[in-house]
């Protein structure tokens, strides 16, 4: 059984930055494919960027050049670090094991003016 723990929401002005965590414990071959998602109130989850155990990462259009995902492996967690943050972006994020099919229970990411 695999279980993902987000870590590292909050509140921030536009502009600045945050940096996500998603631990993952359990099965090893669930962190084969990991993906960060969003959900803003009164919309749809949607996918924002993902990795695999090569460290090949792919990015929404909406967040490149600010969004990067990134994984140590060693400690078993995969990271986002969101940069240049706009009111937008607020919103519930999720980590996904895309391998498991396994959700982490969120993190509030909240960006005023």
């Amino acid at each position: 059984q695999v279980r993902l723990v987000e870590f590292g929401g909050g509140r921030v002005q536009a502009g600045g930055s945050l940096r996500l965590s998603c631990e993952v414990s359990g099965a090893d071959y669930c962190r084969n494919l990991m993906s960060w998602h969003r959900q803003a109130p009164g919309k749809e989850r949607e996918f924002i960027s993902s990795i695999d155990r090569s460290g090949t990462t792919t990015v929404m259009n909406f967040v490149k050049g600010r969004f990067t995902i990134s994984q140590d492996r060693a400690k078993n967690t995969v990271y986002l670090q969101m940069d240049s943050l706009k009111d937008e972006d607020t919103g519930m994020y999720y980590c996904f094991s895309r391998t498991c099919d396994v959700w982490g229970q969120g993190a509030q990411v909240t960006v005023s003016s």
